[in-house]
């Protein structure tokens, strides 16, 4: 695995999220709104991705639309730093092409989880915070669980406080289906895609390339990803016990069960639409990035 590749993809990515935080910090609202409540039982102060803009920087100002930036960079250079280096070393070496030379779309998604389990677990704090510090609003429209972070610093003190290092890692384990479906979707996808654009010379100007591949990349993606999303996003911004338990859920399965009882299978795809408007540009930005930053490596033959 190239240094310069790991690098390259956490740049990629940090590129990306300075666009697609607002629309992330809309979705984890949406997730978080009526939790464990039946559809129609409970307020909805966002009631759609566009409204929830204007309510947002409303009550919180338009810097609420920025909340948790700081952590995203962290958790997205890092996750991004491992996929798209697995990604690019398994494409180098070959692993995820077939005896005729084509690249395979199940080898593509065995390298592309493998990827975001390993990047996931290692950026869990980050994420973490992430969620706790993107959840936080003014009364009027505060969903889920509120904690008193006041910026990264702060939120890693309180955690590793009350949960020592492992409590850095709560729910890191129940994050990585998250990781998997939605990497290995996008992964697979995004290589077997761009490949096929020039196979039947449909699109074959690298960057024009990287860019539809990775729109359709990221679509297939929102709608893997959703559901696990919701879990995690539920698990992480949780609060706990005195013993450092969750005070709603056990684990994924408890979570997942909870959900689907209280909420129903809509309660799993809360906060689609801002997943999927965030997904998919940021996917494709991601892509891009990575492809372009590559290729001026290439071109001026650095090496790091």
């Amino acid at each position: 695995m190239a240094t310069s590749d790991f690098v390259l993809g956490g740049l990629a990515s940090v590129g990306a999220t300075f666009f697609t935080n607002p629309i992330e910090v809309i979705k984890t609202r949406i997730q978080l709104q009526g939790e464990l409540a039946a559809r129609g039982s409970y307020a909805e102060p966002y009631k759609g991705v566009l409204q929830a803009f204007i309510t947002v920087a409303k009550n919180d100002g338009l810097h609420g639309l920025q909340k948790g930036l700081v952590p995203a960079l962290y958790f997205q250079f890092i996750i991004n730093s491992f996929r798209l280096s697995i990604y690019t070393t398994a494409v180098d070496k070959r692993w995820m092409h077939k005896k005729n030379g084509e690249i395979s779309f199940g080898l593509g998604l065995m390298w592309g989880a493998i990827g975001g389990v390993v990047g996931s677990y290692f950026s869990s704090p980050f994420f973490m915070i992430k969620t706790q510090l993107q959840s936080q609003a003014a009364n009027e429209i505060a969903v889920g669980y509120q904690h008193s972070h006041t910026s990264l610093g702060s939120a890693m003190r309180e955690i590793y406080k009350q949960g020592g290092i492992m409590g850095l890692w709560r729910g890191s384990l129940a994050s990585l289906p998250r990781a998997a479906v939605g990497s290995g979707a996008q992964i697979a996808t995004f290589g077997k895609t761009k490949a096929l654009l020039v196979e039947y010379d449909l699109v074959t100007q690298p960057t024009y390339n990287s860019f539809c591949a990775g729109l359709i990349a990221g679509s297939l993606m929102s709608v893997a990803i959703t559901p696990p999303d919701v879990i995690s996003t539920r698990l992480y911004n949780q609060g706990v016990d005195a013993q450092g338990r969750g005070l709603y859920y056990n684990g994924w399965l408890d979570c997942f069960f909870k959900i689907l009882r209280s909420e129903g299978i809509y309660g799993m795809y809360k906060g689609f639409w801002a997943n999927y408007l965030r997904i998919a540009p940021h996917s494709t930005l991601v892509l891009l990035f990575f492809d372009e930053l590559v290729a001026v490596r290439e071109k001026y033959d650095l090496r790091f």
